[in-house]
């Protein structure tokens, strides 16, 4: 009996033990059932979070882009209406702002005496332009600023008296205010800047020691350069101071240019010629070669015939200069001598100090960039005036 029990005892034992294991295998599957369940429902949740229906307008508005810089400058100017064509009629040429076109006219004034007067009032003026009367609207005296350029011939015919006009240079600057402004140009075989605009007379005098002679003459050249490469916006008198005998080799640019870039530039010329100091020097030359008997001459005919070539050049230069300084409002000297370069160049510092400045509108508002005549006389039928011929008006 009792071994009976044992034997019935071991199904027992193993009944229950798999029913332990069954149990637990339940247990374990309803805790993983759940798990998978929360996995799956936290998969939709995250599914139905990153597929949001669009909100409505009125109740989440949407956020702002970020504004560029052409919305920063916010809206464009609007167009504005055009103005309607009245029944007056418009030259195309007419000219819409009259401060554009106003004009400075230096002049100088000499009494019957040659001297310089400098007590003139607005009111003693008359400028015409075109033989039109002209409404002056202002005059200066000693008011206005001068650029000027000292402007020195290094060819051969003055290379011998450079320290001249280096004396007479720096007398020349020392004779001018403080606001005016100094350059250096030399030309011979070449054209070339010793000293731009600088107001230090030191500056100009180790210029001048800069200075070295050459061959030929490019006169021309030098004052097209000096019109077109040296003169900006400025609204100062604008003169150039030169020291030749205005003979030109015939390299470079003609007179002709030379003398319509001044006349752009508005620039008045004041030539120190030493055409005076060469002919007396030629004449003697010549004198000395035909005072011997038919057969010296004969011996001397190529060197006669140079001099005498070289006389009717300075007679032509003179004659050029002559026109060009007058029709810039300059003025020509020509010395007897060297010696009297110091005194020539102060009679040109003279004249710039005690020049007159007129404005004037012109009444002619057209824009065609033609040239127009301009003439300048006082109440005093005595007076000698001196300015320019004329200016260049304004292109359209």
């Amino acid at each position: 009996m009792r071994t009976e029990l044992i034997f019935c005892a071991k199904p027992i034992r193993v009944q229950l033990l798999v029913g332990c294991v069954l149990l637990a295998l339940m247990l374990c599957g309803e805790l993983l059932v759940p798990s998978n369940a929360q996995n799956r429902s936290s998969k939709q949740q995250r599914s139905s979070k990153s597929k949001k229906p669009p909100a409505k307008p009125a109740a989440t508005p949407s956020p702002s882009p970020t504004r560029s810089i052409l919305d920063l400058l916010g809206e464009p100017p609007a167009l504005p209406s055009p103005t309607p064509v009245t029944t007056q009629d418009i030259n195309p040429g007419d000219v819409i702002s009259i401060e554009t076109t106003e004009v400075m006219i230096p002049v100088s004034v000499r009494d019957a005496n040659g001297r310089l007067v400098t007590h003139l009032t607005r009111d003693d003026f008359k400028v015409f332009e075109e033989e039109q009367l002209q409404p002056l609207r202002d005059l200066a005296l000693r008011q206005v600023p001068v650029d000027a350029i000292l402007m020195i011939d290094g060819s051969s015919s003055t290379a011998k008296n450079l320290e001249d006009f280096r004396k007479a240079a720096e007398a020349f600057s020392a004779r001018l205010t403080s606001d005016d402004r100094l350059s250096l140009i030399q030309f011979d075989d070449t054209v070339r800047m010793l000293q731009d605009w600088t107001t230090s007379r030191f500056q100009l005098k180790r210029a001048l020691l800069r200075i070295t002679p050459g061959v030929f003459t490019r006169f021309h050249d030098a004052l097209v350069l000096a019109a077109k490469e040296q003169y900006g916006s400025s609204t100062s008198r604008r003169a150039v101071i030169v020291f030749t005998d205005g003979i030109d080799s015939g390299r470079g640019a003609s007179l002709e240019t030379a003398a319509r870039a001044l006349l752009e530039a508005q620039v008045s010329v004041y030539v120190v010629s030493n055409t005076e100091i060469s002919r007396a020097a030629k004449l003697a030359d010549l004198d000395s070669l035909t005072q011997g008997d038919q057969s010296m001459q004969r011996f001397n005919k190529i060197q006669i015939d140079d001099l005498k070539l070289g006389l009717q050049a300075l007679d032509q230069s003179e004659q050029i200069l002559e026109k060009l300084t007058a029709a810039t409002g300059g003025r020509l000297y020509k010395p007897r001598s060297f010696d009297a370069l110091e005194s020539t160049y102060a009679e040109v510092a003279e004249e710039l100090r005690h020049q007159y400045a007129l404005y004037y509108t012109p009444l002619n508002k057209k824009r065609e960039g033609d040239f127009r005549r301009v003439r300048v006389e006082t109440t005093n039928p005595t007076h000698q005036t001196r300015t320019r011929r004329g200016y260049f008006a304004p292109g359209s």
